[in-house]
C-alpha cells in the first residue's frame, strides 16, 4: 500500500492541507495513520462526504462489497461471497472443511468438531483466504501486478506448514519444478520473465472482456510461478478482474470443477469448455445478484 501526504492529498482533492488534517484527525479516512506529526493517508483514499449529506447508494457489485466490509454487513452479498469463494476454491485444493465449518470459522471464529481431526493447514489457509478476499475488494480497482499477485500467496500461505519449508518461498516465485494434472509448467528459473511478459500484454488491454480475463488465468495456471497454491490465487484474480472491468464475477463450484479442469487442459485446442464453464459459473453468480437486489450489466 502507497502512502501520501496531507499536501499531496489535498493537491488531488483540491481542498486545503487544513481540512485533509480535519480529516484524519476526526478518524473520516479509513487507514490514515500517523508517523510522529506527520499524517500518512493511503493513494485510494476517498475523500469523505459533507457531514450531513446521505451516502450515495451503491451503484455496482464492487460498490457494495466495499459498503458491507466497511459497515461489518452481515448477511449480505459481501458475506456471501467470503463464504462461497473460500469454501469452493479451497475445496478443489482438497480441504476437507466442510461448507458449515468455513461459515463456522468466518462468522465466529471458531470451528466444532464432531468426531475425527480436522488438517491445521485447512482451517489456517481458510482464515487466510478471507483476507485474501478483502485484498482483492480493496486493490479491485487497479491494476494487476506482480506485488499484488505475490501478495495474495504471501497471505494465503502465511502461518501454514508450507510456510515452515526452507525450499517453499512464501510469497515468492517457486524455486522446485512442478507439474499440474500430469503436464509440465515453466521450470522456475523462466517464471518471473514469464510473469514480467504475461503481465505487459495483459494490462496492454485498458478494458478486457471475460474471455480475456479467462485466457489470462489459463496462462497464469499453465506458468504456475508458486510452489503452492496458484489455482487459489489464480481464481481470486480472476475475481479481482471481473470487478474491474465490471464483468460479473463467477466462483467455480463442485458441480463445475471437472468441466473447469477440462477447460484449462483442452484451452489451446478449444477455448469454448472453459469460456463456457465460466458462463454457466456466472450464471450461478447473477442468482446472488439478483437475490440482494444488485444491479449489473449483461
Amino acid at each position: 500500500m502507497k502512502y501520501l501526504s496531507v499536501s499531496e492529498i489535498a493537491e488531488k482533492w483540491g481542498v486545503s492541507g487544513r481540512t485533509v488534517r480535519n480529516y484524519c484527525s476526526n478518524s473520516r479516512i479509513p487507514g490514515a495513520f500517523l508517523t510522529g506529526k506527520t499524517w500518512n493517508i493511503p493513494e485510494d483514499a476517498v475523500r469523505p462526504s459533507h457531514a450531513g449529506r446521505k451516502p450515495a447508494m451503491p451503484q455496482n457489485l464492487l460498490e457494495f462489497l466495499r459498503a458491507e466490509k466497511a459497515g461489518g454487513v452481515k448477511g449480505g452479498i459481501y458475506h456471501k461471497v467470503q463464504i462461497e469463494l473460500t469454501y469452493n476454491s479451497n475445496h478443489m485444493e482438497g480441504s476437507r472443511l466442510t461448507h458449515d465449518q468455513t461459515r463456522y470459522i468466518y462468522e465466529t471464529n471458531t470451528i466444532g468438531i464432531a468426531d475425527g481431526s480436522l488438517n491445521v493447514d485447512d482451517i489456517v489457509e481458510t482464515a487466510n483466504h478471507f483476507r485474501c478476499i478483502d485484498l482483492i475488494i480493496e486493490q479491485a480497482g487497479r491494476p494487476l501486478t506482480e506485488a499484488l499477485i505475490k501478495e495474495l500467496h504471501r497471505t494465503l500461505k502465511s502461518g501454514t506448514s508450507d510456510s515452515r519449508k526452507d525450499w517453499f518461498a512464501v510469497g515468492g516465485y517457486k524455486k522446485l519444478p512442478n507439474e499440474v494434472g500430469g503436464h509440465c509448467t515453466a521450470v522456475p528459473e523462466d517464471v518471473s520473465g514469464r510473469m514480467k511478459a504475461l503481465l505487459c500484454s495483459y494490462n496492454a488491454v485498458k478494458e478486457k472482456t471475460l474471455e480475456e480475463i479467462i485466457a489470462f488465468h489459463y496462462e497464469f495456471e499453465a506458468i504456475h510461478p508458486f510452489q503452492d497454491g496458484n489455482g487459489r490465487v489464480g481464481r481470486l484474480i480472476l475475481f479481482k478482474e471481473c470487478l474491474r472491468n465490471n464483468i460479473v464475477p463467477f466462483i467455480i463450484d463442485e458441480e463445475l470443477k471437472l468441466f473447469y479442469y477440462r477447460g484449462l487442459h483442452e484451452w489451446r485446442s478449444e477455448r469454448g469448455y472453459l469460456v463456457d464453464t465460466c458462463l454457466s459459473a456466472q450464471d450461478k453468480f447473477k442468482a446472488y445478484l439478483d437475490y440482494f437486489r444488485i444491479p449489473y450489466r449483461d
